[in-house]
């Protein structure tokens, strides 16, 4: 296993037992799961160097798909190239799939999840405590006191609170502004810095030359591949595009529903976008969570380990190297706008404002507490106050 500065080594099982504890208790959408990464492979367990982290952040800003589930399939790929990336994918998304599979099946049994909301007012507000403390230590490690560095991170973020999506024009031209002044096309071979956009913009469509006979699974086949290979930024920033698919477009959901599979994807751990297995299973059951799964997240895995050897091998160099840091900046920035623009939605009252400081406070001053302690007592509080606030 190759190992750059003084990182510790590891196993591929360690790795992939780390993968499947993170996709099993990692709540909090994408700003908290990448915030998790670095706290855990960067600063405490030491596996992953600072680069690379960032490198991996940069590529999954810049390319599409969801970022945490890309980040953690570069993490993978970092010391055990495309074993490490395929298994640490999987181990990561597998505990929420199989969770968004049983909600979805009392969800059609119970004829909708009354409770879920209640849940979802605590948990809401426990989240946004957990990805600001997450999204805090996460700008002042990598932007630090680089004046550049900090007018990309506020420029970026304010535009994410203002429109309320991310632009990925926004992350070139900081990669492209940084590396102008830190490291001007004299010292860069123009070759080799042409090669890496074409690589992180090149379509992946996937051939498919059988037609099944089920023109549902086929339609979520072709759908949720352009769900995944389409949408750029996090997570949050499919929902909503498939909200004029599944709803508007097919009409596979009425509104209600597709609400309650976004709630089913804000209170279950891992990747928000795991939304598409709850979708595709209220769509056409066990077949169309399978395949809507698989359409959506299988491009963003080739979107990110296409371009992964030319980011090992370029990403020393210096002009790459101050390219990423600009894209960094502008990521991070948009990690924080993300936290100004869930706030706005989840912290609707006195009282979960009050969830929100008081899980800062805790975190702040507790440094040990599991989040998944946290986040039940969210789920506790909120039921409590939904059942005492009832009129």
């Amino acid at each position: 296993m190759n190992s750059n500065q003084t990182t510790t080594p590891y196993s591929l099982r360690e790795l992939v037992i780390y993968f499947l504890k993170l996709g099993t208790w990692g709540f909090g959408g994408p700003v908290a799961l990448a915030g998790y990464m670095h706290r855990d492979l960067v600063e405490n367990k030491r596996w992953i160097s600072e680069e690379d982290y960032k490198e991996g952040l940069a590529l999954a800003q810049l390319a599409p798909g969801p970022l945490a589930a890309q980040l953690g399939i570069y993490m993978g790929y970092v010391h055990y190239r495309l074993a490490g990336a395929t298994l640490a994918g999987l181990a990561f998304v597998l505990p929420s799939f199989l969770m968004v599979l049983g909600l979805g099946f009392l969800y059609v049994r119970l004829q909708g999840i009354p409770w879920m909301q209640a849940v979802f007012y605590g948990v809401g507000a426990a989240v946004i405590g957990i990805i600001s403390t997450s999204a805090w230590k996460l700008t002042r490690k990598s932007i630090g006191n680089n004046t550049l560095l900090i007018v990309i991170y506020v420029i970026v973020a304010a535009y994410t609170v203002w429109q309320e999506n991310e632009n990925i024009w926004l992350f070139l031209g900081a990669g492209v502004l940084y590396w102008l002044i830190k490291a001007p096309p004299a010292k860069l071979s123009f070759r080799k810095a042409a090669a890496l956009p074409k690589l992180l913009i090149h379509p992946v469509l996937l051939q498919i030359t059988t037609v099944t006979s089920e023109k549902t699974l086929w339609q979520i086949l072709l759908y949720f591949t352009k769900a995944g290979a389409f949408v750029f930024g996090s997570g949050l920033a499919i929902v909503p595009f498939l909200y004029g698919g599944v709803v508007k477009e097919y009409g596979w959901l009425n509104e209600q529903q597709f609400l309650d599979a976004v709630a089913v994807a804000m209170i279950t751990p891992g990747p928000v976008v795991i939304t598409v297995g709850f979708i595709g299973f209220l769509t056409a059951g066990f077949p169309g969570a399978c395949v809507a799964a698989f359409a959506t997240f299988f491009p963003c895995y080739l979107f990110t380990v296409l371009p992964a050897p030319y980011f090992r091998k370029y990403g020393k160099h210096p002009g790459i190297k101050a390219f990423v840091d600009g894209v960094t900046a502008a990521a991070i920035g948009a990690i924080s706008g993300a936290v100004v623009v869930l706030a706005r939605r989840s912290l609707t009252d006195v009282y979960t404002i009050g969830i929100a400081l008081t899980t800062i406070v805790i975190l702040w001053r507790f440094k040990k507490i599991p989040e998944p302690v946290i986040i039940a007592a969210g789920a506790a509080a909120g039921l409590l106050l939904k059942l005492a606030l009832k009129p």
